[in-house]
């Protein structure tokens, strides 16, 4: 099985971001990094206001049900600088001209897979400084699933054996 890291970038629901732990947490995710806007839970050293800090982790342990305490997660805001300092190959999840289906993707021992933001997806700038793109087939009249059911087929396809 590889060892990944998430990478959820500009992600606006806490709700998604709870069911993004819980499916990371299933899949035995290394660490989930929370970039851009993406709501996180409280962490030691948290400069948000206490009350803004508790709110929000309320919100996210509501569908990750404390797999947000058992998956080790860090907030960076900008994931760019993140993305150019890591030596670990990069897998976005998106569709792209350049993107390969996930039944056709053999991963990598150890990488990084970056989800982008709900209605607009991954960057192209971002996806620029990516190693790979995989994409999810979709066979209905929707371009796209939700953000965090995605997170769960592509985790899911990207551990099992080929």
């Amino acid at each position: 099985m590889p060892k990944i890291t998430v990478i959820a970038h500009n992600i606006r629901s806490t709700h998604n971001v709870g069911a993004i732990f819980r499916t990371a947490e299933g899949f035995g995710v290394d660490k989930i990094i929370l970039s851009g806007y993406t709501p996180y839970p409280a962490f030691p050293g948290d400069r948000r206001l206490p009350h803004e800090a508790a709110k929000i982790t309320s919100q996210i342990h509501k569908t990750a049900l404390d797999a947000e305490a058992l998956v080790p997660f860090e907030y960076i805001e900008d994931v760019r600088s993140w993305l150019s300092a890591t030596t670990l190959p990069v897998v976005a999840l998106e569709q792209a001209a350049t993107s390969v289906h996930l039944d056709e993707f053999t991963p990598p021992a150890e990488f990084a897979l970056l989800l982008g933001e709900e209605v607009h997806g991954i960057e192209a700038e971002l996806l620029e400084s990516c190693d790979s793109i995989v994409e999810i087939p979709m066979f209905g009249r929707k371009e796209s699933f939700n953000v965090s059911v995605a997170t769960g087929i592509a985790l899911y396809a990207l551990t099992i054996s080929k």
